[in-house]
């Protein structure tokens, strides 16, 4: 987790909690709580068609991780740049969980 990625969680959040108003606050202190903090880091040029998507990349790359979770058609357009592959929640939670 990086402070932007951290920034777009809570916009989501804001958003999530229109919806389901008591669910997202237990989503998003869960992922506080067991997220690694990272700077915010950069690619040296844009690989998704949503080049602000890109810092999901760069914390993956930045971190050394393997997964990213996440519903984004971006992100799962690039699934497996770099090693890094992206799972909707559901397969991820299947496959890993």
């Amino acid at each position: 987790m990086s402070p932007a990625i951290l920034i777009e969680y809570r916009d989501v959040a804001k958003r999530l909690s229109r919806r389901h108003p008591n669910d997202h606050k237990t989503v998003l202190e869960w992922i506080l709580t067991n997220a690694e903090m990272i700077s915010d880091t950069t690619l040296a040029e844009p690989v998704s068609a949503a080049p602000d998507d890109d810092k999901f990349i760069a914390a993956a790359l930045h971190s050394c991780a393997k997964i990213i979770c996440s519903g984004d058609k971006h992100l799962l357009d690039i699934n497996g740049y770099r090693g890094i592959e992206v799972l909707k929640s559901k397969p991820f939670a299947d496959k890993y969980l």
